[in-house]
């Protein structure tokens, strides 16, 4: 167990380690490349969000994409406004489809030489074409919704519901720039074009990023943030969050009522230990989320083992336990209020009454039959019955003690403990319950050297 534990901190720390890049003062390039999915929105929201809390002098979208998920286009949208950064996109040389929506959510667009930006219409993951209504819903919602975006960061809004809607025409200055019938699509220099005193879409034509960043007048190092593995791996992990979740409650459930630490408390730990990983690399949780849930569990650990039944140090480890676990889901960007907007809490509130749920009834179901099975009964015995030969007993009754017997708990019964009969302590174990200290108890039967026990009543 012990080498378990150092393999999962080491895990840890080299993940930790791994992300904590500085970018003070610098350029921060994030390469935006290949299909648009949730894991790149995972990638971009932790490379903002270390390029924010190091307080980066620019974020550039260095861009490559036909395209992807209109719902990750949407997220990563949101993660761009969120950043009190200066965003541009460097079009390089694709920004179609879902990559345009992408661009028109950074403050500038600058464009490579041969590059395009735009047919944003949405489709199938398939690629084929939606069936009617939906595409009428898709279309009017994703023309609205990013025609508002880039209004608020200065673009005018008909280009990019052109890029959307076939049947949205574009006249800027009285004169027409592209006619419904046809998505539009811009080239390098049509986006760059100065039309009515303005550009058209893109502030200008950059050779490379340098340059880009010498027309728009910034200086600094440029650091590039490259995407991980492990972003592929946390998107699962956070969109099952409550099945880790629930794991590492059972097993911990598990745990505390066998005697020992084995199999149930190993699968709590990982389950834990991947839940926090995976919200880590997601870009939601830092390290202080594990390190609350450490102490919390630290103080439950003291309640059951060194002071049972004085209640509050289980009681303030439970609240630390669940708050670290609820913390580390809120999608929390730094320089916001400490807290959390009403949005940011509708999936941790989700994901904790999933857990909730699933947790009562397994725990249920777990509590009325696990101890009658043939697994429990072995593990029990397993840890309780030293090694050496077995001497016959009598099976009704053992060392003076008889079915039927009622005596009180001398210590706490997780199963396992200590029970006092006619003034004398025996080893006894419940039969499944948690027992406190001072409870009526009664015999319900003997097997070898096994006393089980029951509350009376």
């Amino acid at each position: 167990m012990k080498g378990l534990l150092r393999t999962l901190i080491f895990v840890w720390a080299v993940l930790a380690i791994g992300s904590a890049a500085v970018f003070a003062e610098d350029v921060v390039v994030i390469p935006i490349k290949g299909e648009i999915s949730k894991a790149k929105f995972f990638f971009l929201r932790r490379a903002l969000k270390e390029a924010a809390s190091e307080n980066a002098k620019a974020v550039v979208l260095d861009m490559d994409t036909y395209g992807g998920d209109a719902d990750a286009a949407v997220e990563m949208q949101k993660a761009l406004v969120k950043v009190k950064v200066p965003t541009f996109t460097y079009v390089n040389p694709n920004a179609a489809s879902a990559g345009a929506l992408i661009a028109v959510s950074t403050q500038h667009i600058y464009m490579a030489p041969i590059s395009a930006i735009g047919a944003a219409a949405p489709v199938a993951a398939t690629g084929e074409n939606l069936p009617e209504t939906l595409n009428a819903k898709q279309v009017s919602y994703l023309s609205d919704y990013f025609g508002s975006v880039a209004e608020k960061n200065g673009y005018n809004p008909d280009i990019v519901k052109a890029f959307i809607d076939k049947n949205h025409p574009v006249i800027v200055g009285g004169q027409t720039i592209h006619e419904k019938g046809s998505l539009l699509t811009l080239g390098a220099q049509q986006a760059a074009k100065q039309v009515d005193g303005k550009p058209l879409l893109a502030a200008g034509i950059a050779e490379s990023i340098p340059d880009l960043l010498k027309q728009a007048g910034i200086a600094g190092r440029v650091q590039e943030v490259q995407p991980t593995k492990f972003e592929e791996v946390a998107f699962w992990i956070t969109t099952l969050a409550p099945l880790f979740l629930l794991g590492g409650i059972l097993g911990a459930w598990i745990e505390i009522k066998t005697p020992g630490f084995g199999l149930p408390g190993i699968l709590s730990a990982v389950c834990f230990a991947l839940f926090f990983t995976g919200h880590f690399i997601a870009g939601l949780a830092g390290w202080e989320a594990p390190v609350i849930f450490a102490i919390g569990l630290a103080l439950v650990i003291s309640e059951l083992v060194i002071h049972p039944g004085t209640i509050l140090p289980g009681l303030a480890g439970v609240f630390l336990m669940l708050a670290s676990i609820f913390w580390a889901m809120v999608d929390r960007f730094p320089g916001q209020s400490l807290i959390p907007e009403s949005q940011a809490l509708e999936r941790p509130l989700l994901n904790l009454g999933i857990t909730a749920v699933l947790a009562t009834v397994s725990i249920a179901l777990l509590a009325r039959y696990l101890p009658r099975t043939s697994v429990y009964r072995r593990l029990v015995l397993a840890t309780q019955t030293p090694v050496g030969p077995a001497f016959p007993t009598e099976h009704s009754e053992f060392a003076g003690l008889a079915v039927g017997a009622e005596g009180v708990a001398a210590t706490i019964l997780r199963p396992s403990g200590k029970g006092t009969f006619g003034g004398e302590s025996r080893d006894v174990i419940s039969r499944g319950d948690f027992i406190e200290p001072g409870t009526p108890i009664r015999i319900v039967f003997i097997e070898g050297s096994r006393v089980v026990v029951q509350r009376v009543g």
